[in-house]
């Protein structure tokens, strides 16, 4: 298996796009992305808050065919940026940007898009509004369409929050994609989804130093307590249970030293309001409360034109299998395919080799197929 640091695993926490890094190394070089910014001008929010100037940070690779169907979407995940998806990405793989026009778009609140941390007052820091998942849908679309010029994608393909976006694409925008791939996340986040996220925010916000999101400095604790809860629920107990972390010798030799190291170096340089902000995003995730479904999400999946192949990881403790279960059984036209790993929520990154080459291959054969 492929080494990746312990960084690397940080760049991500909910995948940790280690993924996205050790796996363009075990896969072959990875494709550079073009880097793009997309301001929107008064950006309304789903709850009515007017931002002045919303911008969206996405990459681009390939360049869009005379005929305009070659597009492919790829939402980021959390904390993550235009690199999440690298290990689909190149010759070889199931995204190959010779034929294909990639469109990687990073969610508010990562950072480099409009967040906490980069938006001047009155929404600096805490004060920053909640964007749910259809506000990021809104704003792609905008950009999809007023700046690339791209009115119809071949598929949208996430994982984890970017399996949030797709399945909202195919529900908001029915006949604006053929396809639609979620590997390791659900169309809704269920309430231990919500209690899950709630103690994790809690566990950061504890810090005296967070001063309710006006810090001076970054609340370190609150951001190594936060980080400890969030490993617990990243891989899955078998995997810890037969030390799998010795597969790979940079995250230490020693239980504790890969405790620490998940601890001090989980996400580097995060700022905690953007943290919380896109666990917000996560949180208020619902297919259901769509206009005109008014809380149905059954309703909501029912109404999806969009193939989909749904693939959740089988030891996954953020998006249980039992909750794919559940919603593809609502699903018109849905592919069920678990992905047979111990890495937990992360396989639904390909992290492992074995994960990426069985993601990989799935994906190739569902976006080439006829039926």
């Amino acid at each position: 298996m492929q080494s990746r640091s312990i960084k690397n695993i940080a760049r991500c926490a909910c995948a940790p796009p280690l993924l996205a890094m050790s796996l363009a190394s075990a896969w072959g070089h990875s494709e550079e992305p073009t880097r793009h910014e997309f301001a929107i001008q008064h950006f309304r929010t789903e709850s009515g808050v007017e931002v002045s100037q919303a911008r969206i940070v996405y990459g681009t690779y390939g360049h869009l065919n005379a005929a305009g169907d070659n597009a492919v979407l790829l939402p980021s995940h959390y904390m993550a940026d235009m690199h999440g998806y690298d290990w689909l990405i190149g010759p070889g793989k199931a995204l190959d940007p010779t034929k294909l026009f990639l469109v990687t778009s990073e969610l508010f609140g990562n950072g480099r898009s409009s967040s906490p941390s980069n938006t001047p007052e009155p929404f600096h820091g805490p004060r920053f509004p909640v964007m749910t998942i259809r506000d990021n849908v809104e704003a792609v679309h905008r950009l999809l369409t007023e700046e690339l010029h791209v009115h119809h994608l071949r598929a949208v393909i996430g994982f984890s929050m970017g399996a949030q976006q797709a399945f909202q694409w195919a529900v908001s925008y029915p006949d604006f994609m053929d396809r639609i791939v979620a590997t390791a996340g659900t169309a809704k986040t269920y309430g231990h989804g919500i209690v899950r996220l709630e103690g994790q925010i809690a566990a950061l916000t504890a810090d005296p130093v967070f001063n309710k999101g006006d810090y001076k400095a970054e609340p370190e604790v609150g951001i190594q307590a936060f980080a400890v809860v969030w490993t617990g629920w990243l891989f899955s107990q078998e995997w810890w249970r037969r030390e799998l972390w010795r597969s790979e010798p940079s995250l230490g030799s020693t239980f504790s030293q890969v405790l620490e190291g998940f601890r001090t170096n989980f996400i580097p340089n995060a700022d905690a309001n953007n943290l919380i902000l896109q666990m917000r995003t996560w949180e208020s995730n619902d297919v259901g409360s769509t206009p005109k479904f008014y809380g149905d999400v059954e309703a909501a999946l029912r109404s999806i034109k969009a193939r989909v192949l749904y693939m959740p990881s089988e030891t996954d403790l953020y998006f249980p299998l039992t909750d794919a279960h559940y919603e593809s059984g609502f699903i018109p036209h849905c592919d069920l395919i678990p992905i047979p790993s111990l890495w937990g929520h992360p396989a639904g990154a390909g992290e492992s080799p074995e994960d990426a080459q069985f993601i990989n291959e799935h994906v190739a054969n569902f976006l080439s197929s006829s039926s």
